[in-house]
């Protein structure tokens, strides 16, 4: 048994921001439990390896979602990082923070201090922006001196130049900073990486703060059950690499990081959540707390696939002698497909006219996949775009399958369910087909290979996503923060958990609606926002509006 001051369950995005914040004084020893190993996979740290390491069950779960009618009763194969840095260690390393009104609503839905002016002074707390241009207001809006990159990758591409230009000439202007003053527009995407590699979570931020000496990192650990006394939790048990249960103790508080599906799990399995679902599983109720569970939401992302013809794409780069030249270039420090995000560009749009901000992404890669799936190239030269509604409705849940915390839990986030996800995917889809017709791309459109030409109704689109469309890994919801009088918050504004004393969670499971952003960035702020408000400390002054 051992004791310290803070244990941090999860070495994700949050988790790592948080014990890393937890510690900096030095006065605190903290404890940080991560399920899987070490980040020594050399995959891990080449941007082009996560095609490798998001289908390697060493260091990611592979997730099976319940069949739904959304998906046409298949079950999604959903990847969530299970390795030091958590999915940061495994994702498409994509830099976005979502948009000013996303956290309005947060705030609006009775989650006072998590408005847009309280929550920017965070997120420039914790990036560096980098290689950017300058143009007028950035810094307002930009930080450079945090533990996490943004910079655009230094990589030619003829194809994402028409891309960016036939964007807008579809009226979806050309932006130079979607996560400045405004996020409407296309461009070039920002990504976490940094002289050619990966920077996750644990290497910005934990593994920088564990130097210190008063961090102890247990990986192969995974958390079984929260120890309570009385209604305040005490400490973890969990389940290291022999298979063996060890304990460790807390005189201060636990923080959840696991993230939207192992957080709620491991808090139904220490008898908080639904009462009657833990009756089921025969364990002891400590707290009927409904919230647990629900709400679970995630990005249901279709694609095109266009075979590409009259300008290089990335699968001509990496064939034959082409694979050697590119990590040459690599491991020269010029520009390289090995040093890539999965996606380069990004167009934010609307739907509808009639509405105040964007609520679709398209993310477009110069480069084919096969059968659409991210990270399999295809062996033509082609281009995929990835549509999404960015604010999903539709929401499932998280439910444990069984009393034993190795068994993963049941969870559906019930794509589709929700019909204003449906009509944005629609209009996503037309205005993706009216951008490959527009020139300067369209010369560069050999054929559309999904979903093909012959798909144009609405019935017909709506069945080709179901039979296509896979999941963006972006799990959010299921812990979700609220008032106390709120029957399904799980946590309150300052993220404890309703009822109970000394227990926290902080990762994207608070999250009461999706961002509209891939989820990396806002869960790292939200690690940032957590970390002060255990420790007690006066919030980061909110920042004035810009002239």
């Amino acid at each position: 048994m051992s004791e310290y001051d803070y244990i941090v369950v999860g070495s994700g995005a949050a988790g790592s921001v948080v014990a890393s914040r937890l510690a900096e004084d030095g006065t605190n020893r903290i404890c940080v439990l991560e399920a899987g190993p070490r980040d020594s996979n050399p995959m891990i740290h080449l941007p082009a390896g996560y095609v490798k390491v998001l289908f390697d069950p060493s260091v990611t779960w592979q997730l099976q979602s319940d069949p739904c009618e959304g998906t046409g009763g298949r079950s999604l194969t959903i990847a969530q990082g299970r390795v030091l840095g958590g999915s940061t260690s495994m994702n498409g390393m994509v830099f976005v923070r979502g948009q000013r009104h996303d956290y309005d609503d947060w705030a609006a839905l009775g989650n006072s201090g998590w408005s847009y002016a309280e929550v920017l002074p965070y997120f420039k707390r914790l990036e560096r922006r980098i290689d950017s241009k300058d143009y007028a207001g950035e810094d307002f809006y930009r930080g450079r001196k945090g533990g996490m990159p943004a910079a655009v990758p230094d990589f030619p591409s003829q194809l994402c130049d028409a891309f960016i230009a036939s964007a807008a000439a579809c009226g979806v202007p050309v932006n130079p900073d979607y996560n400045g003053a405004t996020q409407v527009g296309s461009g070039r995407l920002q990504s976490n990486i940094h002289r050619g590699k990966r920077i996750s979570a644990a290497r910005a931020f934990l593994l920088p703060a564990a130097k210190r000496g008063n961090i102890d990192i247990r990986t192969g650990a995974v958390a079984s059950r929260i120890l309570f006394e009385g209604r305040r939790a005490k400490g973890v048990d969990y389940i290291d690499g022999d298979g063996r249960t060890q304990t460790v103790t807390a005189r201060r508080g636990v923080v959840l990081s696991a993230g939207a599906v192992q957080s709620p799990k491991l808090l139904q399995l220490s008898g908080v959540g639904p009462a009657a679902l833990l009756q089921e599983h025969g364990i002891p109720v400590l707290h009927d707390l409904p919230g647990v569970g629900a709400n679970l939401r995630d990005h249901y992302r279709q694609v095109y696939v266009l075979r590409a013809k009259g300008a290089e794409s990335i699968n001509d780069r990496v064939r034959g002698l082409g694979l050697g030249l590119e990590f040459l270039r690599w491991a020269l420090g010029r520009p390289s497909a090995f040093a890539l995000a999965a996606v380069l560009c990004h167009a934010y749009a609307k739907s509808d006219p009639a509405l105040q901000r964007p609520d679709i992404q398209m993310l477009f890669m110069p480069a084919s996949f096969k059968a659409g799936f991210f990270g399999r190239l295809d062996d033509v030269p082609g281009m995929t775009c990835a549509v999404q509604q960015q604010r999903p409705e539709s929401h499932g849940y998280v439910r444990i399958a069984s009393s034993d915390a190795r068994v993963l839990p049941r969870f559906n986030p019930n794509y589709l369910s929700d019909d204003r996800d449906r009509r944005a995917l629609l209009a996503a889809f037309r205005l993706g087909r009216k951008v490959f017709a527009s020139d300067p791309i369209a010369q560069y459109v050999d054929a559309e290979l999904l979903p093909g030409r012959d798909v144009q109704t609405d019935d017909e689109l709506i069945a080709y996503s179901k039979q296509y469309a896979a999941s963006s890994y972006h799990l959010i919801g299921s812990c979700r923060m609220g008032r106390s009088d709120d029957p399904g918050a799980v946590v309150s504004p300052e993220l404890r958990v309703h009822g109970l004393e000394g227990l926290h969670v902080a990762d994207a499971s608070v999250m009461p609606v999706m961002p509209s952003a891939n989820t990396m960035v806002p869960t790292l702020m939200v690690g940032e926002k957590a970390a002060d408000m255990i420790l007690g400390r006066a919030p980061l002054p909110a920042a004035p509006q810009p002239a």
